[in-house]
């Protein structure tokens, strides 16, 4: 389940949008206020569109680290092994689509990882659980957009 709307849902409910603006007998308030909310969602997708390839492939290359520092620290063999062989995952296809698809297979393995380095002890896991909060604020400043408050 993507919390995020998928790009062709958006464009598509863009163009129903831009139609009922049109529309003669649509209220005025009501197409400004379509309108707007179109050209807001296109000013933000120019925005990603540029930038959406490299943060993914940026962030997937992040992951992978973590999760092959999570595989030399956990002692689970059997979680360390799977964890060893997504962090030598390599991002072959640049499409979006599949780095997103790449990007969510790995950040699942991250949450496991937390949970794994939060219950661990000594200080290779402490060290650990620091890298994976210090990934997630980049992570986030990564995505700021352009008019984000902070």
């Amino acid at each position: 389940m993507a919390l995020v709307p998928k790009v062709p849902d958006v464009l598509a409910e863009m163009a129903g949008q831009m139609v009922r603006a049109a529309d003669p007998a649509m209220p005025d308030a009501e197409s400004a206020s379509g309108l707007g909310l179109s050209a807001l969602l296109l000013g933000l997708a120019a925005e990603m569109f540029d930038k959406a390839a490299h943060l993914l492939f940026t962030e997937n290359r992040a992951v992978r680290a973590l999760l092959g520092q999570g595989a030399r620290t956990i002692p689970d063999a059997a979680f360390a092994g799977r964890l060893r062989a997504l962090s030598h995952g390599v991002d072959e296809d640049l499409r979006v689509s599949a780095l997103q698809a790449q990007n969510g297979v790995l950040r699942a393995a991250l949450i496991e990882l937390h949970i794994a380095a939060e219950g661990a002890d000594g200080p290779a896991a402490r060290a650990l659980e620091t890298a994976i909060w210090e990934e997630l604020v980049d992570s986030s400043e990564r995505r700021k957009l352009a008019g984000s408050p902070v």
